[in-house]
C-alpha cells in the first residue's frame, strides 16, 4: 500500500496525539485519531482518555460535531484498529459508521482477541475503505506493553538503574543520593509516570523508606505499587503506604495478623511462594498475575538482589540506565549476578537510544533473545 504525503502528515499527528496519552490511559492502549474532511481539512482530533471515558475516534468525532462540521465522507487516521465490542465504552466502529466516515487509515491491528481484525471487518462490511500499516513501528512502540500483555499475558518489564560509570549504584556504606543529576531524575519520573505499576523489593524499603511515586512530572494518576516482600517485613508506617494508590504485596509466607493489618490499610497481600525456593516469591507467576490485573508496563526500581533475580530468569525486556560521570570504586553494584567464565554467557542487549541529560548519559537497551 502506497500512502500519500497528506496521509503521512495526518498519521504523524495522530501518533503525536497517542503520545500525549502516555500517562493517562492505563490499562487501555494509547491511541490518537485525526479526522479529515472529504476536501482535506482537519475537522476533529483526539486521543484515548482515561479508562471508561472516550476513545480517540469518539473524541475526534465529538470535536467535529461540537464545531458543527460535517463528518460524512471523511477519513479517520487512527493509530490502532477501532474497537468493535462493548467494554467500558461502546464500539468505536459503530461511531465511525454512524458518522458516515468513508475511509479509515490505521497503523496496527489490535492484538486484543476481542477486537483483532473484527473492527476492520465491521468497517468494510459498512462500505468503509480500510488501509493498514502507516506508522506501524511508532504505534507499536507507544503500546509495546499493551501488545505484550495481549499476546503473552504478562506486562512489559523495564528495569531502571542510576549508576556510576563503573557500574555501582551506592557507596559501600549504602549512600546513593544523588548519583545522577536533577535532569536525569526528572526524566526517570517520566518513565515512572507512563508505567502501570512501579515495583520494588523489601530491601529497598527497609534501607531507604522511599515513596516510589511520581513527583517530578505532572501526571493525572499514580501508578500502582508492587512490593516483593517474601517475609512480610514491611513496617505499616512505611512512606510508600501513605500514597493514595493501589498497593499489592507479593509474599512467600503467611502472617495472618500482619496481613489483616495491611488489608485494613487497603493493601492487597498475595502469597506466591516459589515451589522450587519456598522462601522466595515466584516472579514468573507474579508477572502472570499482574497480566491478569491489566498491568501493561511494569517499572522496576529495586536493589541488586532482586534485580539479579529478574535478569537471571530472563524477565527484563528493557533497561533504563542513567550513567553519572563518576567512578566510585569498591561500592555496591546494581545486580548480584553470578560469576561467569565465558563472554557468551553474558546477558546480550541491543541499544535502542542514548541521550545526554545534563552531565549524565541515558541509555535504553533491550534484551536480545538468543
Amino acid at each position: 500500500m502506497t500512502f500519500s504525503t497528506q496521509d503521512q502528515l495526518h498519521m504523524q499527528r495522530a501518533l503525536k496525539l497517542a503520545n500525549e496519552a502516555l500517562y493517562l490511559t492505563s490499562p487501555n492502549p494509547r491511541v490518537g485519531c485525526v479526522l479529515v474532511s472529504s476536501d482535506g481539512l482537519v475537522i476533529g482530533e483526539g486521543h484515548t482518555q482515561r479508562a471508561g471515558q472516550a476513545h480517540a475516534e469518539v473524541a475526534a468525532l465529538d470535536q467535529a460535531i461540537h464545531n458543527g462540521l460535517d463528518t460524512k465522507g471523511s477519513t479517520a487516521y487512527v493509530t490502532l484498529e477501532p474497537c468493535s465490542h462493548t467494554g467500558r465504552t461502546p464500539p468505536c466502529t459503530e461511531a465511525l459508521v454512524n458518522a458516515g466516515v468513508s475511509r479509515v487509515v490505521a497503523s496496527l491491528t489490535d492484538p486484543n482477541p476481542l477486537v483483532s481484525g473484527k473492527g476492520f471487518e465491521r468497517l468494510r462490511l459498512a462500505g468503509i475503505k480500510v488501509d493498514l500499516g502507516l506508522g506501524e513501528q511508532e504505534a507499536y512502540a507507544i503500546n509495546a506493553g499493551f501488545i505484550k500483555r495481549m499476546t503473552q499475558g504478562v506486562p512489559l518489564v523495564r528495569l531502571k538503574i542510576a549508576s556510576s560509570l563503573d557500574g555501582t549504584t551506592a557507596l559501600a556504606n549504602g549512600k546513593s543520593k544523588w548519583i545522577t543529576g536533577e535532569i536525569s531524575r526528572t526524566h526517570a519520573h517520566q518513565w515512572r509516570a507512563r508505567s502501570c505499576a512501579i515495583l520494588s523489593g523489601i530491601g529497598t524499603v527497609l534501607s531507604d523508606d522511599p515513596s516510589l511515586n511520581v513527583r517530578l512530572v505532572r501526571t493525572e494518576r499514580q501508578p500502582k505499587l508492587i512490593l516483593i516482600d517474601a517475609g512480610l517485613q514491611i513496617p505499616t508506617n512505611a512512606t510508600l503506604l501513605k500514597e493514595k494508590r493501589e498497593v499489592i504485596i507479593y509474599c512467600a509466607s503467611s502472617n495472618t495478623e500482619k496481613e489483616r493489618e495491611l488489608n485494613h490499610r487497603g493493601v492487597t497481600v498475595i502469597n506466591l511462594a516459589d515451589k522450587r525456593n519456598p522462601n522466595h516469591v515466584d516472579l514468573q507467576a507474579m508477572l502472570i498475575d499482574l497480566g491478569k490485573k491489566e498491568i501493561n508496563e511494569l517499572h522496576i526500581e529495586a536493589g541488586a538482589g532482586l534485580n539479579a533475580s529478574f535478569i537471571g530468569q530472563g524477565l527484563v525486556d528493557e533497561y533504563l540506565i542513567y550513567f553519572a560521570p563518576m567512578i566510585l570504586g569498591q561500592a555496591k553494584g546494581w545486580a548480584n549476578l553470578p560469576v561467569i567464565e565465558e563472554l557468551s554467557r553474558g546477558v546480550a542487549l541491543s541499544f535502542l537510544e542514548s541521550l545526554p541529560l545534563g552531565q549524565d548519559i541515558f541509555i535504553r537497551a533491550r534484551s536480545v533473545i538468543v
